[in-house]
């Protein structure tokens, strides 16, 4: 009975861990969570805040005192390496930690764009009266969502709030054949209109004609007026096919997209456009080629 006890409080105090993770994240990159998620997480937790406040008593003030973020930055790691230490352990649920890891590359997307975001969990997808591909999220109005706004998740562009309520929204799908949005090649800059078509592949309709696709080429949002629908900078998608087609007036090629839709739980509503366009720098950089150089070993001579 002693050690069911132990497991318990154990388990208590790793879930701790991993919502102090969330929201100490989310404070430092000026992020806003759901009001029902941080409720709820209070009230489940309630019984254990006197040993978290004794173990990890300087972490409440971080969101409150910006001048303490070295500090912060400390806490976190260390919190990583705790929570990395009891998954090894296999104590943590596999989907919580999948959705923690979302969350935070979401947050270290959304930081070097300088998108202020509002984090959100998938509730539902499917089809609405309008639209054939959409999902809906656990945030709305009353979180400062409104019609219009971007959203993305750890890989990129997913779609564009359609439809809010207080509490949720409605956010149409990047792949619904009556997705359009302007998009840049990263590098040359020529500018075209990526479609949906329903599926995981996307159609590029290049309109620079001095411009070229190569196989290859990253794509990112050009970027709407008033940064509505559309904020500037966030990846979209890469070319996998260029149509060859000597009748067309336009080049046109198949494309992916960076943001994979089918494995989407945790998204982020991008509240407040950049004050400069990121331009390029959201691309993710290939790996370096590490050349290895392999000395050969002499041949000893034979003795006579």
């Amino acid at each position: 009975m002693a050690r069911g006890g132990g497991n318990r409080s154990r388990l208590l105090l790793v879930l701790l861990l991993v919502s102090s993770l969330f929201f100490i994240t989310l404070d430092l990159r000026g992020v806003n969570l759901a009001g029902s998620i941080r409720g709820s997480v209070a009230s489940v937790f309630s019984p254990v805040e006197a040993l978290f406040s004794r173990v990890f008593s300087p972490i409440g003030n971080f969101a409150g005192d910006i001048r303490n973020i070295g500090q912060a930055s400390e806490k976190i790691e260390k919190l990583n390496k705790e929570i990395e230490l009891l998954k090894s352990k296999e104590i943590l649920d596999e989907d919580m930690v999948g959705q923690l890891n979302q969350l935070k590359n979401i947050l270290d997307l959304a930081g070097r764009g300088g998108y202020k975001v509002v984090a959100a969990k998938v509730i539902n997808r499917g089809s609405s009266a309008t639209f054939k591909e959409t999902i809906t999220i656990d945030v709305g109005s009353s979180s400062g969502i409104s019609r219009n706004m971007t959203v993305i998740s750890d890989g990129g562009l997913v779609g564009v709030v359609k439809s809010v309520s207080s509490e949720s929204s409605v956010v149409l799908l990047m792949n619904d054949p009556s997705f359009k949005m302007g998009v840049r090649i990263a590098g040359s800059q020529s500018i075209g209109v990526l479609s949906g078509q329903g599926g995981n592949s996307y159609l590029l309709q290049l309109l620079d004609a001095a411009g070229e696709i190569k196989l290859g080429d990253k794509l990112v949002a050009r970027g709407s007026d008033g940064s509505r629908p559309f904020v500037p900078g966030v990846p979209v998608g890469t070319v996998v096919e260029v149509q060859s087609n000597a009748s067309s007036i336009t080049q046109n090629a198949d494309v992916i997209a960076s943001a994979n839709l089918d494995r989407i739980g945790i998204v982020a509503v991008v509240v407040s456009a950049p004050k400069f366009d990121p331009r390029d720098s959201l691309i993710p950089k290939p790996n370096p080629t590490v050349t290895v150089y392999v000395t050969p070993t002499p041949t000893p001579t034979p003795s006579n």
